[in-house]
């Protein structure tokens, strides 16, 4: 499971160094993916796998699920962490996620998320009092 937020910086080559606390569980590989909000999704190989097999399920004569499945797929990059616990992310994911020098990694439970600062820091504060708002209408009982 992944949680925290950490603040990495990209270097001039588009590399990113993982958390430390994220790197074990990535190390033998991992996908980049586009994610909602303009932020990317970084998934175990594991977690990819089971991903894509519910994505499978989708009935292909479902336009929605043709163009999302063309979409998440079409934008994924398989990756390798180097001995330094740095991923390359390509530029068309930077450029999809608007990735400068400052960027935010989140860990969201069965991913991790890379963000832009700023992005993140807009949609942080726009979403405050949401969640504090809809944790019982989200998850009733849970919390």
């Amino acid at each position: 499971m992944f949680f925290g937020t950490y603040t990495p910086r990209l270097d001039d080559k588009g590399r990113l160094f993982l958390p430390a606390k994220f790197r074990d569980e990535l190390t033998e590989g991992l996908v980049v993916t586009r994610g909602q909000e303009r932020c990317l999704y970084v998934w175990s190989m594991e977690e990819f796998g089971k991903l894509t097999e519910r994505l499978r399920e989708a009935p292909v004569t479902n336009r929605g699920a043709r163009d999302y499945v063309r979409m998440f797929f079409a934008g994924a990059s398989d990756e390798k962490p180097d001995k330094q616990g740095r991923i390359t992310i390509p530029p068309m994911l930077r450029e999809y996620a608007s990735l400068s020098r400052e960027c935010v990694v989140i860990g969201a439970m069965n991913r991790v998320e890379i963000w832009d600062a700023d992005s993140w820091q807009s949609y942080s504060n726009e979403q405050e009092q949401a969640f504090a708002d809809l944790s019982e209408e989200v998850f009733p009982g849970v919390i």
